[in-house]
């Protein structure tokens, strides 16, 4: 499981021009299943994306001490299967890593239940669908998270 983890002022995603989902101060999530992730790799990724460290402890601190749990924050989860595109041979991605859509539908929603178990404002795009994603990045801090099958 790969997500890419963007901390925003505000974010929001679009299907066919009509926002579908929308947030303030909080985290961004780009998410990929892969064929063999499971349960465990989304119980690990949910536990890492609210505990993660990334938000100051003050304004205009420098030091990232609070979690987008601690500050209250909100989440955007979209799916994304491209984060296993492989372009290491040729000119088009294969995209044979990543999970059918009978799969990674099911670890994509766990993942989003997970989420908002929290109690976090929890958005979400359109599994499969073509989504315009409107980032405003925060520092800008991005960070790649991945967790693979054991």
């Amino acid at each position: 499981m790969r997500v890419i983890v963007q901390r925003v002022k505000s974010s929001q995603v679009s299907v066919n021009g009509e926002i579908i989902g929308k947030i303030g101060r909080g985290l961004n999530l780009l998410v990929g299943i892969s064929q063999t992730d499971t349960d465990a790799e989304v119980d690990w990724m949910v536990r890492k994306c609210l505990e993660l460290r990334l938000f100051p402890d003050y304004e205009g601190s420098d030091r990232w001490q609070k979690s987008v749990q601690e500050i209250n924050g909100e989440l955007l989860v979209i799916s994304q299967f491209t984060l296993y595109g492989d372009s290491t041979k040729g000119r088009r991605p294969s995209f044979d890593r990543s999970a059918k859509p009978i799969l990674a539908v099911d670890l994509y929603n766990s993942f989003v239940d997970k989420l908002r178990t929290s109690g976090l404002k929890v958005e979400i795009g359109e599994f499969g669908a073509m989504m315009s994603v409107g980032i405003e990045n925060d520092g800008p801090v991005t960070l790649i998270l991945e967790r693979e099958a054991k």
